[in-house]
């Protein structure tokens, strides 16, 4: 007798693999994000991941914004990509436009460390579109730099390096901005008609400042103050 052979249904094929696909979670859902902070434009987390672990795959749904802490290696494995091998050092700060699910883990000896910002108003913006996509700009200042990364869905992100009484001259925020501490911090910024205020943060924390204020900041501290801004419109 001929040997009969039985093809199993390609629905049913198609339903094992659903089955076996990797769960995926809500970023609030991760455990290896840390919720810090939520407002009106943003929802901030910091990332822990120690070497040799990976968060679960979770999708990220705004545009966002990540400011690296700390030298690592990481294997970022998008849903139906090939995983990408990136090396980021401390400072990095990067866009990555939204609608995505991934898993991130760290491959070297130093734990993969950033803060996330995702900007819940990326609908209101033009995605991706500013003269400054692409160009960077390095402004001297007395005792330090700053540096323009990128504009991207209406917001400037600016790193800033100060020597032990550097200072950022006279300058008005219109619109708010968010500080990321890349070293502790220890300033004085001296506001129109408030006077000195002391700003202290340390490395890895991150700081929400309103809107509506021209002041000139200092680093009153003894040793490099290192950050990077987030200016929103």
């Amino acid at each position: 007798m001929p040997r009969r052979t039985f093809c199993v249904p390609t629905l049913l094929l198609a339903f094992l693999a659903f089955a076996q696909a990797p769960a995926e979670v809500e970023i609030t859902n991760e455990p290896h994000h840390h919720f810090l902070f939520q407002n009106e434009r943003v929802r901030v987390f910091k990332v822990e991941v120690a070497p040799g672990e990976a968060t679960l795959i979770h999708r990220h749904r705004h545009d966002y914004i990540y400011v690296t802490l700390g030298d690592c290696e990481v294997s970022n494995d998008v849903v139906g990509k090939p995983s990408v091998h990136l090396k980021l050092h401390d400072g990095d700060t990067g866009f990555l436009a939204g609608g995505y699910a991934h898993s991130a883990r760290a491959v070297s000896s130093t734990p993969l460390r950033n803060i996330t910002v995702e900007l819940l108003q990326d609908d209101k913006a033009p995605h991706n579109a500013s003269p400054l996509d692409g160009g960077r700009g390095l402004q001297v200042l007395p005792g330090g730099t700053r540096e323009i990364l990128f504009l991207k869905d209406g917001v400037l992100a600016s790193e800033v390096e100060l020597q032990p009484g550097g200072v950022i001259p006279r300058h008005h925020h219109n619109g708010p901005h968010l500080v990321v501490a890349l070293s502790d911090l220890d300033l004085r910024s001296n506001v129109d008609g408030k006077g000195p205020v002391s700003a202290r943060l340390k490395s890895g924390e991150a700081q929400w400042i309103k809107g509506s204020f021209t002041h000139t900041l200092t680093n009153a501290g003894k040793q490099t103050a290192k950050f990077v801004t987030l200016e929103f419109p």
